[in-house]
């Protein structure tokens, strides 16, 4: 029995939401699995509530938690004052074992040498491999006890094991009491050897001060070892003794840090600065910038002060942090650049900055990273959330790394196998226990019962717990176990009050283009419902969402070494490749990303539309440095290592280079540009009708079989006065990349103006290296007041022939045999159209005419009537006649598929990578489903042709539900976009509780439904929205397609979001 009697925390022990630490020193106990609690119940309130205890044996290298949530009390719970609690294995944390370590510190027999602050120590190993700093006293009264003038102050730590070999030591203090300075003659570190059949004992001289006001006034001493006295028993029993010098010791260096304040207003400070430099051999820790050598007031505006640092030497200096305390009344600072040098071999190193410490500016920092001007090196250390580890886990650097020699943070996100990322959402229910402090994890199933390992959802630093009614989204990565059948959910909490209510959870497969939404209203808790912690979920029980296949890409950008080259704004990326486009994409900074003369590395998961063509990169001119010189960009599939580079070499802003916050690059794949470059002349005709004209602000897009052209402004014109009736007015768009054959414009304006309203004739866009005009013809009202009240309008290309619609045609199949078996035997397909389903295809092998072999393709023709997009095949093994067959051939190994439809040369691939048994009988085949599309520009103009689109938006029908927002939509499908469209309707009270409002939109036909994007702009007295569904109808074709929500528009409800991605359920 242990009594724990003297607190490192307070004074006053065990007061209600108090922690108390003590140290207890015992025997190895083993692995420990329970501890007794009690007291002797003395006192006015004798009673204890205690929550948990927390155990942690830094030899063993383990912090174990013990559960309790109950009373030890008399009159309390169940009248105990004496509880056993059991260790909770999931709230184990592991660590490096601690080794023990015996430091003398000898104090000189000089006047005042003694001091009463408190003494710190760190050891550092080989590669920068160092322990904790470690304050040696642990209270006041062993601080007076402790480092009198001569006398040798010991103390036995355990710390991290730095390895084989002590490097240097740091010694310093707080610089606190009535005598803070301290004379320190040498210190001795003993250890036990590595057999632990001796010791050796290092010793490190010193002989300076430490203080403020004597020596140098540095209160940081780094120290190397001098000799190595060793104690070691041999075989017979003697005890051997060796004393030697340290081979080759680290030599003592003096660094000249020269740091420059930027030359703007405001730019210098008089805070307290402090810099940490890190170098390949270990770091100097955090020193304090105190006395510059060459000025007397520090750090003012477009000045520059030299500081000297004394460290052992660090070798290569490739980081430095810079931070300061915030004091006095002028505490921003603006660091230009900081120049480091090594006085004993002359290395110098430069530090590009150009950044502000300041609360008030930029991102609110007070405390930077900076990387050397050369360094090409990793950069995890910016890692500050669980997702910036996962990220890194899931690149390519990680490929061919030992995951068993990983250290560090990065330990417990490494692990064996194909790594894919994963998004997990959870809802949290409104019941008033529904809440825990508890950390979450999932394992996920696959086919076969292939299961990930235990993924924790960990919040990034400084959040803990699920609150009520919450939805917390994690980003993780994990096994790919392939299909997904079941998911466990679970959480650590041991304790009774432990309690979380499920109400929903969500989860995306990105690269398997899946989401599963699953309703659990269920318990995770000892005391509720079943009193279980964690729970399996089938996902049969999920509704399902097609989301669209994801393709993992490694990013890689560069930004200029120009100055001020680096950007606040936030930056957007849109791709766009042979088979379609992305939509709109941010690029997340994650604090130091693009920064000048830097290379920044990501993992971005694009949709599967390679090769890419061209990339648009946007940047939206806010935060304290809105502009950015873009050198250029790389993409780099992980799948199939293949790469694509994007040059662009010059400013995004409003001020410098071509003065454009936006920039279109073409695609170089191995040495050849994917477009030409052309200019545009855009002729836009008013009609000439009352009131035609306009002076709102008129945008277009135009669109073509090589993507679109981004929102183009129609700001310059010949005509002073622009869009009058009856005018034609010209634009000039010079240097953009070619959209090919267009088919598509949209033509949009801001509604700004004293007259608005609009009605547009006809526009013309000519293609000038091709000397090619595109008629687009229009005639309507882009009003609110007229017409239909739209806005926005789509166009499709008069020059464009819309064909009747196939009866018959021709489809080429290519067939690729696997190297998994090859058969003499005939293939029958059946193919599965949207309109229509095929004849049975029958292709037949011969002895003359000899087809699926090994690893070779074979091409076959069919006519057939016309079955619109094709979505699935079904392929069978036919034998050809009653004979013996060899066991080699009894099954046939299909890897793909390709079917092209000759007409429109529309292209449908199958990845089939199967066995498919022979049989005598057509009941028996294989099903599978289109795994990828490709469309033919001849078929995507066929389908623009007007439509009438029935919004049908259901709110909920909870208290608050209804909002007094403006509502906008965007429908997605297989042909492109509606644009963001509002929903609005004139004198009419909308999107009320319980209210179900229709809408109609005309645009181009969009092919099969996608995705709605349903969004508000917060205004409003009550602007938080709960939307059950929406609901959208093709008038032409009577399809509809629902897609439902559930969810909150509220900045102050679940995630906060006031957008959602609605996709229709599979």
């Amino acid at each position: 029995m242990t009594l724990l009697k003297s607190s490192k925390t307070n004074s006053d022990k065990f007061e209600r939401d108090s922690i108390e630490i003590f140290t207890v020193e015992t025997l190895d106990l083993g692995d420990l699995w329970k501890v007794r609690l009690g007291h002797d119940n003395t006192g006015k309130a004798p009673g204890w509530f205690v929550d948990w205890v927390e155990v942690d044996a830094p030899s063993l290298g383990k912090c174990m938690t013990f559960p309790c949530g109950r009373w030890l009390a008399k009159n309390e719970d169940d009248g105990s004052i004496i509880r056993d609690l059991f260790h909770a294995e999931l709230q184990t944390r592991l660590y490096t074992p601690f080794v023990p370590y015996e430091i003398t510190l000898y104090t000189s027999d000089v006047f005042a040498a003694g001091t009463d602050a408190n003494i710190f120590i760190i050891i550092y190993g080989c590669d920068a491999v160092c322990t904790q700093q470690k304050y040696l006293c642990t209270n006041k009264r062993e601080q007076k006890q402790f480092f009198e003038r001569k006398s040798a102050s010991r103390f036995i730590v355990e710390l991290e094991d730095v390895g084989e070999i002590i490097e240097k030591i740091r010694i310093g203090h707080n610089n606190t009491g009535m005598n803070p300075g301290w004379h320190c003659s040498h210190v001795d570190i003993r250890r036990l050897l590595p057999d632990k059949d001796g010791a050796e004992t290092l010793t490190f001289p010193c002989d300076r001060w430490l203080a403020t006001s004597e020596d140098d006034k540095k209160t940081i001493r780094e120290l190397v070892p001098y000799d190595i006295f060793t104690e070691k028993y041999m075989k017979d029993g003697s005890l051997r003794q060796v004393y030697k010098e340290v081979e080759e010791p680290l030599d003592i260096v003096l660094y000249s840090v020269q740091i420059f304040t930027g030359n703007i207003p405001g730019a210098g400070t008089d805070a307290k600065v402090y810099i940490t430099i890190y170098g390949d051999l270990g770091d100097t820790g955090e020193r304090y910038l105190g006395k510059s050598e060459n000025r007397t007031n520090k750090f003012e505006r477009g000045t520059a002060d030299t500081f000297i640092i004394e460290a052992a030497d660090l070798g290569v200096i490739y980081k430095i942090k810079l931070r300061h305390d915030n004091s006095k009344w002028c505490a921003d600072w603006y660091v230009e650049k900081v120049e480091i040098w090594n006085d004993t071999n002359e290395d110098e190193f430069l530090f590009l900055c150009g950044r502000w410490l300041s609360l008030k500016k930029e991102d609110g920092r007070l405390e930077r990273l900076f990387y050397e001007k050369e360094y090409t090196g990793d950069r995890s250390s910016n890692c500050s959330s669980p997702a910036d580890f996962w990220e890194i886990a899931l690149s390519s650097k990680m490929a061919d790394v030992d995951i068993s020699t990983v250290t560090g943070p990065m330990a417990d996100y490494v692990q064996e196998g194909p790594i894919i990322p994963y998004y997990v959402s959870v809802t949290t229910g409104k019941h008033k226990d529904a809440a825990t402090d508890s950390r979450a994890f999932i394992f996920l199933i696959g086919e076969d019962d292939e299961r990930s390992k235990r993924i924790w959802l960990d919040y990034p630093r400084g959040k803990r717990g699920f609150s009520r009614g919450s939805v917390e989204e994690f980003y993780v990565a994990g096994l790919d176990v392939g299909i997904i059948k079941k998911i466990e959910l679970g959480h650590d909490g041991a304790s009774p009050e432990s309690c979380w209510l499920v109400e929903e959870l969500c989860l995306a497969v990105p690269t398997q283009g899946t989401k599963y939404m699953l309703n659990c209203n269920c318990w995770l808790a000892k005391d509720r419902g079943d009193g279980i912690t964690s729970r399996v979920f089938d996902l049969l029980d999920a509704m399902v969402v097609n989301i669209g296949v994801k393709v993992l890409y490694e990013m890689t950008v560069w930004t200029g070494d120009v100055v001020g080259g680096g950007t606040d704004s936030n930056i957007f990326m849109t791709l766009y490749g042979i088979n379609g486009s992305t939509e709109e994409m941010q690029l997340d900074k994650k604090k130091a990303r693009f920064e000048r003369e830097q290379n920044d590395t990501f993992i971005m998961e694009i949709l599967d539309i390679a090769p890419f063509t061209k990339m648009r990169i946007r940047i939206d001119g806010l935060g304290s440095r809105p502009e950015w010189f873009l050198e250029r960009i790389l993409l780099k599939n992980m799948n199939t290592g293949d790469l694509t580079m994007f040059y662009y070499g010059d400013w995004l802003s409003q001020r410098k280079g071509k003065k454009t916050l936006v920039c279109e690059m073409c695609a170089v794949i191995d040495e050849e540009e994917m477009m030409e470059w052309t200019s545009y002349t855009v002729a836009v005709k008013t009609s000439d009708i009352l009131g035609a004209g306009t002076d709102a602000n008129v945008f277009i897009i135009i669109f073509g079989e090589n993507g679109d052209s981004g929102t183009l402004a129609l700001k310059q014109s010949a005509n002073w006065n622009k869009f009058e009736r009856n005018n034609t007015d010209t634009f000039n768009f010079p240097d953009m990349l070619s959209l090919g054959h267009l088919c598509k414009l949209r033509v949009w304006h801001d509604n700004k103006g004293i007259f608005p309203g609009w009605h547009l004739s006809y526009v013309d866009v000519k293609d000038n290296s091709r000397d090619e005009t595109f008629h687009f013809q229009c005639d309507c009202w882009l009003s609110k007041s007229e017409g239909d009240g739209q806005t926005v309008r789509d166009f499709a290309c008069a020059n464009n022939k819309i064909c009747d619609e196939l009866e018959e045609t021709t489809y080429e199949i290519v067939i690729e045999t696997g190297n998994g078996g090859e058969t003499r035997e005939n293939v029958w397909l059946i193919l599965e159209g949207r309109k229509n389903r095929s004849k049975e295809f029958l292709m037949e092998n011969s002895s003359r005419q000899r087809a699926f072999r090994k690893g070779t393709t074979d091409t076959f023709e069919f006519d057939s009537i016309y079955l619109g997009d094709i979505a699935s095949l079904c392929v069978g093994h036919l034998a050809r006649e009653d004979r013996f067959i060899p066991k080699r051939e009894l099954a046939w190994h299909v890897k793909t598929i390709t079917i092209t439809e000759m007409e429109y040369g529309n292209v449908y691939f199958f990845n089939c990578d199967c066995l498919i048994p022979l049989k005598r009988k057509r009941k028996y085949f294989k099903v599978f489903e289109v795994t990828k599309t490709t469309e033919s520009f001849a078929s995507k103009v066929q389908s623009l042709v007007p439509v009438k689109y029935e919004v049908i938006v259901t709110t909920g029908y909870e208290p608050g539900a209804g909002t007094d927002a403006n509502v906008f939509v965007t429908i997605f499908g297989a042909n492109g976009d509606t644009g963001k469209r509002e929903l609005k309707q004139k004198m009419r009270n909308l999107f009320e509780r319980g209210s179900t409002d229709r809408f109609f939109l005309e645009t181009l036909e969009l092919g099969e439904l996608r995705k709605v994007r349903l969004e508000h702009d917060s205004s409003g007295y009550c602007s938080g929205w709960l939307v059950e569904k929406v609901e959208v109808t093709n008038t032409s074709t009577g399809v509809a397609t629902i897609f439902n929500c559930g969810r909150w528009l509220d900045k102050k409800r679940g995630d906060g979001l006031t957008w959602r991605d609605l996709f229709p359920s599979v």
